[in-house]
């Protein structure tokens, strides 16, 4: 929970499943609430989906990487917001690049990665790769991040329909990831969208918006408080056959004294996952 000096409170929960058909979990998830009062007063909260590829724990260590220095670096760099983002994200892609050339077994690692970070009474997105953010506000979901992937850009582009690209061979081919690529241009928002009490933010890998249609996300996370929500739409994405690791994040916007009025919603913090095998 985190309450910002706008007087609005996030009531936030996160969860990872790793699905019906894969063995490993390559996701990671943060949720980091500061206790300290005064770094929560300058930097708030920071939200985090990682979705790792490269198989044979490879993608779980880009993935476990990505995570931990991006949560770490945002608190400890000084800089504006966007400024912090930026370096954080740029350094967790040459950590992994380097983490890759020194272990030959996780050649070709990477991870996408989804930051929504809440402060002031605003969040800030930070992006790269194929999973989401979203924010439902009254009963309009708004997808705010930009698909780093082929059919996506050739749907903005006008070349392919989006009923095409849905039903594409090559609807999973990234072109974008950390550690995936020499060179990186991650999407850093210059400014906050700021966040009104009743809006709901979604972080979500494709293991749940590839596998459960935007309106039944938007209907689950309207209805339910966060945890009883994340927990709904990880069983919606089993349900429709789990084909990938499905990872989500859902943080409800409150007025500070609706919460302290209202039951709190269950929350359940998740820790980063660390993997065995060789560290950075």
């Amino acid at each position: 929970m985190l309450e910002s000096p706008a007087g609005i409170q996030i009531i936030g929960a996160m969860r990872t499943d790793v699905g019906k058909v894969r063995t490993l979990n390559e996701d990671s998830v943060a949720w980091v609430t500061p206790h300290d009062e005064d770094v929560a007063r300058r930097r708030g909260s920071l939200a985090l989906v990682a979705d790792g590829m490269g198989g044979h724990a490879a993608g779980e260590v880009a993935s476990a990487m990505a995570a931990d220095i991006i949560r770490r670096l945002y608190y400890d760099l000084d800089g504006t917001i966007p400024q912090v983002l930026s370096q954080a994200f740029i350094a967790a892609h040459r950590a992994i690049l380097e983490h890759a050339e020194r272990y030959p077994e996780c050649k070709g690692m990477g991870t996408t990665c989804t930051v929504l970070a809440f402060h002031g009474g605003a969040a800030w997105l930070a992006h790269i790769g194929d999973s989401r953010a979203y924010i439902l506000r009254g009963h309009t979901l708004t997808q705010i991040s930009l698909d780093d992937s082929l059919v996506a850009k050739a749907v903005r582009e006008g070349t392919m329909t989006q009923d095409e690209a849905d039903h594409s061979p090559m609807h999973n081919v990234i072109l974008q990831a950390l550690g995936a690529i020499p060179h990186i241009k991650p999407m850093i928002s210059s400014h906050g969208v700021p966040l009104h009490p009743g809006d709901v933010l979604i972080l979500c890998s494709d293991g749940i918006c590839n596998m459960v249609p935007d309106g039944k996300i938007a209907e689950i996370a309207s209805r339910l408080p966060p945890q009883e929500a994340c927990d709904t739409l990880i069983d919606a994405a089993l349900e429709a056959g789990g084909l990938d690791n499905a990872s989500l994040g859902i943080f409800s916007v409150m007025e500070a004294e609706e919460h302290k009025r209202a039951p709190q919603p269950s929350t359940r913090r998740i820790k980063i996952p660390i993997p065995p095998g060789p560290r950075p």
